[in-house]
């Protein structure tokens, strides 16, 4: 005789309903997983986290897991954990990243489990009166664009939040008791596999490019997941105007009745468009004549810097908030006050005539070649975990620029391969460690190099996993090791 219990329905479930008697698990216990799992257990569902790491001793992690034991939630946190799933599931809310064959996921599909990341689930929990979401997705320029739209909202007087992959979970925003008027949404390609019933007010792909193609295996699969931010969309879907693939997404999008296509592109903008005219950021999509004219949101001298991926970054930002109806005022108010994260092109000091600047946010070829291609002469640090990209385009675009290379990480070789068969003039070098003192031998490398009026340029085109805890703490030994350079 079967003990299996009768699975509930969650697909009509929100946050108004009982939730009482669901047996959910959480795959993952990261931000995204912490939350998904308080949110749940809260709503009255029973709750199993999984998870592969054991949390430190006095870490966050371990805290996190404390506090949802105390509150009734099982957590099978250790090495094996994640190798099956539960009996009697009713819904899987996994992590970003999880990689759909991974054991528990590939068990959920076969018992038609459904599978939910943490973005799906805060949508579906919006309550009544929820703030609408502006989206923003693509290879690069996500997290100072969300942030951009962001500072343009609040400039607006409107009660913003910049959440998702930019740090905050949406989970958490969308349960919040204090109200909010806007999301700005920063979604992963992870984040959108994972998500179905997304139906942004606006959203925006600022750009497609190789990244992650050992998760989603081709480029088209990788566009794919980033086009579904397009789908159901209300007002606009913003695209690229130099980037043809954004169009495309946009045209295979099913939309909402009367939402219309914005691009943006860093020439004059036809009607329908955003652009830069005699360096004036100029919107020819929402102003009133815009067969005619444009209204002005601002200046080039606006910006933080005028990096064509900057320009491009804060008309996006501008289009979302113009779908939303901000004023143009609020616009140029917002971008005046943007100010950039760390991490993105930060001048760390300027040593003997050399510059030294951390941009270890670039962690994919195409972040880094912008990098790249917003200095004269580089010696550039690159290497890590290259997530199945190649470095030729980049490095055939960029070898001009190339003063010399030092490469670090566990697909260096991949960058080497490039550089040898496009510029193998240029010299290399290669600095083989860990984290703990691995940044003063690549900084001294970098300085041997270098020569006055030059940059040394830490763009490296990979994740950081295979040798520091994160890009943020990759920059961070490279500006420690720059300051314990000698001066002459």
């Amino acid at each position: 005789m079967s003990t299996e219990h009768p699975r509930r329905d969650v697909e009509t479930l929100g946050v108004g309903d009982d939730w009482t008697g669901v047996r959910a698990v959480v795959t993952g216990f990261g931000v995204s997983g912490f939350a998904a799992a308080d949110t749940l257990q809260h709503l009255g569902a029973s709750v199993t986290v999984l998870d592969e790491r054991v949390p430190e001793d006095g870490s966050a992690r371990a805290e996190q897991a404390t506090l949802l034991e105390t509150l009734g939630v099982t957590l099978r946190l250790e090495p094996g954990a994640t190798a099956t799933l539960p009996d009697d599931v009713d819904l899987v809310v996994t992590s970003p990243g999880w990689r759909p064959e991974s054991p528990a996921l590939r068990a959920a599909a076969e018992r038609g489990v459904p599978v939910w990341g943490e973005v799906e689930l805060a949508w579906r929990l919006r309550g009544p009166g929820a703030p609408p979401w502006l989206c923003v997705t693509g290879t690069n320029g996500k997290t100072t664009t969300v942030q951009m739209l962001d500072a343009i909202l609040r400039a607006a007087g409107l009660r913003s939040a910049a959440v998702g992959n930019v740090g905050r979970p949406v989970l958490e925003a969308v349960m919040d008791p204090e109200p909010l008027d806007v999301l700005a949404v920063e979604l992963s390609s992870f984040q959108l596999h994972w998500s179905s019933s997304l139906a942004a007010e606006a959203s925006a792909v600022l750009n497609i490019a190789d990244d992650h193609l050992d998760w989603h295996g081709t480029l088209d699969a990788y566009a794919h997941a980033k086009g579904r931010v397009y789908e159901n969309v209300e007002r606009a879907c913003v695209y690229n105007v130099e980037d043809p693939r954004t169009e495309q997404l946009v045209r295979d999008a099913d939309v909402q009745e009367g939402a219309r296509a914005i691009g943006f592109t860093l020439g004059v903008p036809a009607p329908g468009m955003l652009g830069v005219v005699d360096g004036l950021l100029a919107d020819r999509a929402f102003a009133p004549d815009r067969q005619n004219s444009a209204a002005e949101l601002g200046s080039v001298a606006d910006l933080p810097d005028d990096a064509p991926h900057t320009v491009a970054n804060a008309l996006a930002a501008a289009a979302l908030a113009r779908a939303h109806g901000v004023e143009p005022r609020a616009v140029r108010d917002g971008l005046r006050g943007f100010r950039r994260g760390p991490h993105r092109a930060d001048l760390v000091a300027e040593v003997d005539g050399v510059r030294y600047v951390d941009d270890s946010k670039a962690t994919n070829p195409h972040a880094a070649l912008a990098s790249l291609r917003g200095v004269e002469s580089a010696v550039w640090i690159a290497g890590g975990l290259a997530k199945g990209a190649r470095f030729e385009e980049l490095v055939e675009a960029a070898r001009e620029r190339l003063r010399g290379v030092v490469l670090i990480g566990t697909d260096r070789a991949v960058v080497a391969e490039a550089l040898a068969r496009h510029a193998p003039d240029v010299p290399v070098t290669e600095v083989v460690g860990g984290e703990d003192g691995l940044m003063d031998d690549v900084v001294a490398a970098a300085a041997a190099l270098a020569r006055t009026g030059d940059t040394v340029l830490l763009a490296p085109g990979c994740a950081s996993m295979d040798q520091f805890r994160d890009y943020a703490a990759r920059g961070d030994a490279f500006a420690a090791s720059v300051r314990r350079l000698p001066t002459a």
